[in-house]
């Protein structure tokens, strides 16, 4: 997702209205950036810059969050995000052979976004539905009872 100069910058009107509102109540650095990702997909280093200087506290602080937790991703991600389960009672079922073939028909590796930012791909461990297995969710669909496939028609659905 690209955003123009004025999208941008309302972005950041937003997300400084929510740092200030929220900088001086306890551990704030966590909401924020929750809010940062959610406004920008991804927490850039201008975005981090722009945290730490609002709140006060290093770069090195906000960075060391971002790469902590899984939730943050420092990368822009694709429109439709893929996730495949990996967790136990999926991976018994098949579901590294549904991964490898949506990595195939998109030409790219899990964590990676196709070039036109359409897709992601990321490896997951359990989305809980495990009845299903092997599943996959793209965005909030989910998607179960897979094999190989299946994954061509339902790319090409999106």
């Amino acid at each position: 997702m690209t955003l123009t100069e004025e999208e941008k910058q309302q972005k950041y009107a937003e997300l400084a209205a929510y740092i200030d509102e929220h900088k001086n109540e306890k551990g704030p650095l966590m909401p924020i950036m929750q809010k940062a990702q959610e406004l920008f997909t991804y927490l850039s280093l201008e975005t981090q810059v722009f945290i730490a200087d609002r709140v006060g506290v290093p770069v090195t602080d906000v960075y060391g969050v971002a790469t902590f937790y899984s939730q943050f991703s420092l990368k822009p991600k694709g429109d439709y995000i893929i996730s495949v389960c990996l967790g136990t009672a999926c991976y018994v079922k098949g579901s590294q052979d549904v991964l490898n073939e949506v990595k195939k028909i998109l030409g790219i590796e899990a964590g990676e976004t196709t070039d036109d930012g359409k897709f992601t791909i990321q490896d997951t461990r359990c989305l809980g539905c495990c009845g299903l297995a092997p599943v996959m969710t793209i965005n909030d669909k989910v998607y179960g009872r897979l094999v190989p496939a299946d994954v061509k028609g339902i790319l090409a659905s999106y």
